[in-house]
């Protein structure tokens, strides 16, 4: 059984505080070499994720259980992790939308999974045999 809405909020939140500092403690250290500034771009990435996360979790529990984000939410935490992974590194910026991206994909194609409503034609409750007597 998954969490609340607001349980869900809260801790993504959180997650995405520390994520944020532990970024800012080592940003020195994610800076010195390319493949550490990738590394900055996939944390900044993982900030979207948890960010995304947490502002849907507000809005469904105030808005209601049917309330999706709109495209909006989604630009304005791409943004706002992007600026995050600019602190570290402008090569940074680049990998985080990147990886935001394909994040984004796969967090979409399960949503649609989730949620898809699958509706029966009514012809295939009582299919029809077209056999004949001889």
């Amino acid at each position: 059984m998954g969490a609340s809405s607001e349980v869900s909020f809260v801790v993504s939140l959180c997650t995405t505080v520390v994520l944020v500092a532990v970024m800012q403690m080592y940003k020195h250290y994610l800076g010195s070499t390319q493949w550490l500034t990738i590394v900055g771009g996939y944390l900044g990435s993982l900030v979207f994720i948890f960010l995304l996360t947490a502002i849907s979790n507000l809005e469904m529990s105030l808005f209601g259980k049917q309330f999706q984000t709109k495209f909006v939410e989604v630009g304005i935490t791409l943004v706002v992790s992007c600026f995050i992974s600019g602190l570290i590194h402008r090569v940074s910026i680049t990998t985080c939308i990147i990886f935001s991206m394909v994040a984004l994909y796969y967090i979409n194609r399960l949503s649609i999974r989730r949620n898809q409503v699958v509706s029966i034609p009514a012809n295939a409750a009582n299919p029809v045999s077209s056999k004949k007597k001889k």
